[in-house]
């Protein structure tokens, strides 16, 4: 009996740190989807016609993120979701920054994407999002219509807002951002 009763606490004892790592998971799970519903929720305050945009979109993904610029070398690092709209799928991601230049200060950010395609929606997801100062220099003011005003277009079919302690951003700030699938959420 002893002998069960050892192989018992220790099948509980091997088990337990994946109950608790399953907690923590759902957990810090349920706190990344409520960070991109409040960068949505800022959006769509800042830009009501976002909603629609956003809606009507093969998916988007919403993502809460901070930065910090010491002298001449900064960073920032964020998290969000993707969110497939026909599916309903959705994908846990990072983000990841690096910047270079003067300047000092330390900033909190929401991005939320829009892809008006599944192909588009799953290449970001599948293969990430990279941005350098060819996709800076080529973003531009949202000019389709309505639905996308206030967004820039950084890609055919690919659009985003950017919000800021100070409301909707015209530019795009991101400098050698990567955007990436959460291999510890997923």
């Amino acid at each position: 009996m002893n002998r069960r009763m050892m192989v018992v606490v220790l099948a509980f004892a091997l088990a337990a740190p994946g109950v608790a790592l399953g907690a923590d998971k759902a957990k810090e799970q349920a706190e990344v989807r409520k960070a991109g519903q409040d960068a949505l929720a800022a959006v769509y305050k800042a830009q009501p016609s976002a909603r629609k945009a956003v809606e009507s979109a093969a998916g988007y993904a919403a993502f809460s993120n901070f930065g910090m610029k010491i002298l001449v070398a900064g960073g920032g690092s964020g998290k969000g979701i993707a969110v497939n709209n026909k599916t309903k799928a959705t994908t846990y991601m990072r983000m990841a920054e690096v910047q270079a230049g003067l300047g000092f200060g330390a900033k909190k950010f929401q991005v939320v994407w829009v892809f008006e395609t599944e192909s588009a929606l799953n290449n970001f997801v599948n293969s990430g999002w990279e941005f350098g100062a060819q996709a800076t220099a080529a973003a531009k003011t949202g000019d389709k219509g309505t639905a996308y005003q206030g967004a820039l277009a950084v890609s055919p079919g690919v659009w985003i807002y950017q919000m800021t302690d100070k409301g909707l951003a015209l530019e795009l700030t991101a400098k050698g951002t990567k955007y990436y699938k959460d291999s510890d959420l997923n």
